[in-house]
């Protein structure tokens, strides 16, 4: 469990075994955003298929407000590090959380693997999303994953 740190808040990321299953699965993106990402159900799946990735919990004190998922993939022609999936709930969204969460998912992943770069891929036409990614540093690097999304880097 890693605290956020946010001023007033008692945000916290779990781990794959402190995650209420039942309730994570219940997270839904808002209108319009769907096709964005996929259901968590999909993302617990893939987890649990391929023990790499690493499914994380997002509360703010006991209020469950988001998921992320995360990986070293090796199994691509270059070893990297990915930040997968990350999905603030509908009703959290617009109040900051996105921005601290990634934040803290961020210094996870250096801490974690020590890694040079982090990928994300992302809809071209998610421009929400890529607006903040852009403020934390990620650009295009011109690549597109298997899902024809664009690929984005953040240099550590």
């Amino acid at each position: 469990e890693i605290s956020l740190g946010l001023v007033g808040s008692e945000m916290c990321i779990r781990d794959r075994n402190d995650i209420n299953r039942k309730a994570v699965q219940g997270l839904k993106v808002a209108k319009g955003q769907e096709g964005y990402i996929e259901p968590v159900t999909e993302c617990l799946e893939e987890a649990g298929q391929f023990s790499c990735w690493r499914p994380v919990a997002v509360y703010d004190g006991e209020k469950l407000i988001g998921f992320a998922m995360y990986c070293r993939w090796k199994d691509s022609p270059h070893e990297r590090v990915w930040l997968d999936r990350l999905l603030i709930d509908a009703r959290y969204q617009g109040k900051g959380y996105g921005k601290a969460c990634l934040s803290k998912l961020l210094e996870r992943l250096k801490a974690e693997y020590g890694c040079g770069e982090i990928y994300l891929s992302v809809f071209p036409e998610n421009k929400v999303a890529i607006r903040l990614y852009e403020e934390f540093g990620f650009r295009f690097n011109g690549e597109k994953d298997i899902h024809n999304e664009d690929v984005m880097v953040l240099v550590c």
